[in-house]
């Protein structure tokens, strides 16, 4: 592998319990208090946590019954997507005053190349921490930033000093951080490759560092070259600014379980509307579907049809879906949660655009 690649600078900004802190700053009793946004019951999802309930260990993705049991205080908002959406379209503003080099993650965390900025900036560090302080000025929330050469180190260095502070690691730095960080905290890594890494005994960066691109990419595929890479701190992904969306999904889990089909059924329709709307709303449609059944024992299974065109409507969808769905009947178990995707993504005109002839 060659290991000469441009040395750029990369900041990785991540707004610090972005929902949470959202809710936190609208309503002032909520201050200072652990709150969790999503569902109190009984199948409910932590979105996020504040701070004040991390403290108790509450964290995203934990069950909601969970976190209350860690934090018997804990306070439950409902989620207003459409306000975190107005907020993360404020913060995006202020990168595109910076670098049009911007590659959103999710709302609340976006990679920005500033190897040549906007402004004329030459040191990245001073970059971040005037967009820290604009998003503080424009919007009343913390956010913290990583600043490195590329986009697996810049994401590490966000993490180090949060919240509300940032950190770099330099070239000269980058390849002895790597060795000595726990493979479980690599980004990109996760749990299940985390087991599979220390089966292998590998444990850390250095050991990975240790192994042949042959022993990685025979053990983890086309995530070996990666591998190989980071754990010498290297990593020649571009930051992308126009990164292609290729699926767009909705799940639901229920709060009593579901054995029967026309009922699971009907459970699929708000689904595949919300799927359908978003398609709508930006343009585009799909050729797969496929749907995704998680059973009572949190087993699961998924099916998928592809058709030649992209679907032309919503309807469509979940006759595809229930159709998809009527192959697993009669369940296995009964059903606890079903999701619907749509993915083969293509600009909705594709369906009408007509074929060109060559008359050769």
């Amino acid at each position: 592998m060659n290991e000469t690649v441009p040395v750029r600078k990369i900041i990785h900004v991540d707004m610090d319990a972005f929902y949470a802190s959202v809710e936190q700053r609208d309503n002032p009793e909520l201050r200072g208090k652990p709150i969790a946004v999503g569902g109190a019951a009984a199948r409910g999802v932590v979105a996020a946590a504040s701070y004040e309930a991390r403290k108790f260990g509450v964290h995203s993705a934990m069950p909601s019954v969970t976190a209350a049991r860690k934090c018997p205080e804990l306070i439950f908002v409902k989620p207003r997507f459409e306000v975190y959406r107005a907020v993360s379209q404020q913060i995006r503003e202020i990168f595109a005053e910076y670098t049009p080099l911007i590659e959103p993650l999710s709302l609340d965390e976006a990679y920005l190349d500033v190897t040549e900025n906007l402004k004329d900036m030459p040191i990245a560090t001073e970059i971040a921490l005037e967009i820290r302080a604009k998003i503080k000025a424009v919007t009343g929330l913390n956010a913290s930033a990583g600043i490195s050469y590329n986009k697996f180190l810049a994401k590490m260095a966000s993490d180090l000093n949060k919240p509300n502070g940032q950190a770099v690691i330099t070239p000269k730095n980058g390849p002895a951080f790597v060795e000595q960080l726990a493979v479980k905290k690599f980004h990109g890594v996760g749990p299940a490759t985390a087991e599979k890494m220390h089966r292998l005994g590998i444990e850390t960066g250095f050991d990975l560092k240790a192994q042949s691109l042959q022993f990685l990419t025979q053990h983890f595929g086309k995530s070996g070259p990666y591998f190989y890479g980071i754990a010498r701190g290297l990593d020649t992904r571009e930051v992308c600014p126009d990164r292609e969306r290729k699926s767009v999904g909705a799940e639901d889990t229920f709060v009593t379980d579901i054995d029967d089909l026309d009922l699971a059924t009907s459970e699929l329709k708000p689904l595949a509307e919300k799927v359908w709307s978003y398609c709508e709303a930006k343009g585009f449609s799909g050729k797969t579907v496929t749907v995704k059944i998680k059973f009572s024992d949190f087993t699961q299974a998924t099916r998928s049809k592809t058709s030649a065109l992209p679907f032309a409507n919503g309807n469509d969808v979940l006759d595809a879906a229930s159709s998809l769905l009527a192959t697993v009947y009669p369940f296995r178990r009964s059903v606890r949660l079903l999701g619907v995707t749509l993915s083969s993504l293509t600009s909705a005109d594709a369906r009408t655009r007509p074929q060109l002839d060559f008359n050769l």
